[in-house]
């Protein structure tokens, strides 16, 4: 009878782990929108770089976050949110928050997750001198770190419908240029033609989305690279101000590339969707006709930080009075307002391929987030001086425990061995090398 009872208790607990395990995929998937994966740099960075304690690649500290919930820096290279933030809106589910704030043991990893990494590049070498940064391949190998905790808690089949499932955003690139290719001290601008580096790329990409496919993403967005030569970091540059044709080409050249490697995938792996974002034309018409969307300014930065070191607002710059009016916030990262504008255009790319649905309501306004509460950051910083025109303070963050320092070098590929170097056949270099960007 003892036996008999014991079997039943034992039953019953495996129904109920069955129906929690049920229940947690559901709300993975079904309870607010769909689950979002983010992968990118500096323009989709929400803080993840703020937990490595060696990173140069930090904007934690004003005027960053002012047009923000709350007014104070979050990880966010802008001053208010970034692309992915106000996609997420239009999907109706809250920005998906940096993978190194949460606890693997929290539910949180069943809902979208931000591994974007300020500094990062598809190539394991872009980036190296910001000494900590998440690259591409660190991104992917927490992400698969991320479906295996998923697995644990809801079981294989109901982990590989919500990945499958999911929308995967991927903007990574930029650095590749800003940071490397046209850096006249790396080897990559040195040693390949733009014709080989682009190669170099695309093999690297294609090794890189096979990889997450094999991890189950379908759904993918890969955005292409924006006219790189007008960004005021790279326009100081030009002896008149203007934007240089030279790199805008080899983004037009990148994302060609892109195109067909994508086109070419999906032939090739079987339910992939794997798409272009294409967001060139419509930074180019903000720079182009800026009035058109209501802005005054698309050829310096808000801050007027075109030519400083770093090219970031810095708390000692001199921020614009009206931070609607610019399409770039620094030398590197566009606006708030630009954002807005730029992720209305991707997101009805995607409406119309079917990935997505018309917004509903207003999507203009910062979500606010419930969630558990992030893992503590790894220092503490200062006060946070008043913002101007309020006398609003920050207390100091609590200082954590320390973890392991995650480097951009620690990567689960190998770089592709570089040919035999010869003399730069475009870039060779009456450019100076511009500011870092992250």
């Amino acid at each position: 009878m003892a036996a008999l009872g014991a079997t039943a208790v034992a039953i019953a607990m495996l129904l109920l782990a069955t129906i929690t395990n049920v229940a947690l995929a559901t709300t993975a998937t079904t309870a607010k929108g769909p689950v979002i994966y983010i992968f990118g740099d500096s323009m989709s960075d929400v803080g993840n770089n703020n937990y490595l304690l060696l990173s140069i690649a930090k904007c934690d500290y004003p005027w960053y976050g002012i047009d923000y919930e709350g007014g104070y820096p979050t990880g966010r290279f802008t001053n208010g949110r970034t692309i992915g933030d106000i996609m997420a809106a239009k999907f109706g589910v809250p920005p998906p928050p940096p993978f190194l704030s949460l606890y693997m043991t929290d539910d949180e990893v069943l809902g979208g997750v931000n591994f974007a990494s300020g500094g990062a590049g598809l190539l394991n070498e872009t980036g190296i001198y910001f000494v900590e940064y998440l690259s591409f391949d660190n991104q992917i190998s927490y992400f698969e770190q991320t479906k295996n905790k998923m697995i644990s808690k809801i079981g294989k089949k109901a982990a590989e419908e919500v990945v499958n499932g999911a929308i995967f955003q991927i903007g990574l690139g930029s650095n590749d240029y800003v940071n490397n290719f046209l850096r006249p001290f790396m080897a990559d601008g040195i040693v390949y033609t733009h014709d080989e580096f682009v190669a170099y790329l695309m093999d690297t990409i294609a090794q890189q989305l096979t990889r997450l496919y094999h991890l189950g993403a379908r759904k993918v967005w890969f955005t292409g690279l924006a006219p790189l030569g007008c960004i005021p970091s790279q326009r100081v540059l030009s002896e008149t101000g203007e934007c240089l044709e030279e790199v805008n080409g080899y983004a037009v050249r990148f994302n060609a590339a892109a195109k067909d490697l994508l086109a070419g995938l999906n032939a090739k792996l079987p339910g992939a969707r794997m798409s272009l974002a294409d967001c060139y034309g419509v930074v180019m018409e903000l720079i182009e006709h800026p009035q058109k969307y209501g802005f005054t300014t698309s050829h310096t930065s808000c801050c007027d930080v075109d030519t400083s070191v770093g090219g970031l607002c810095l708390p000692t710059a001199s921020v614009c009075e009206d931070r609607k009016e610019f399409v770039f916030w620094d030398a590197y990262h566009t606006s708030d307002a630009a954002n807005q504008v730029i992720a209305a255009h991707l997101y009805a790319d995607m409406v119309s391929s079917g990935d997505a649905q018309e917004p509903q309501g207003n999507a203009t306004a910062a979500p606010k987030v419930v969630r558990s509460p992030p893992r503590p950051l790894p220092r503490a910083p200062a006060s946070r001086p008043a913002v101007r025109g309020s006398n609003t303070t920050s207390a100091p963050r609590a200082a954590p425990a320390s973890r392991p320092a995650v480097r951009g070098s620690n990567t689960t590929s190998a770089p592709r061995a570089a040919p035999a170097a010869r003399p730069h056949d475009v870039v060779g270099s009456p450019l100076a090398a511009p500011p870092p960007r992250a």
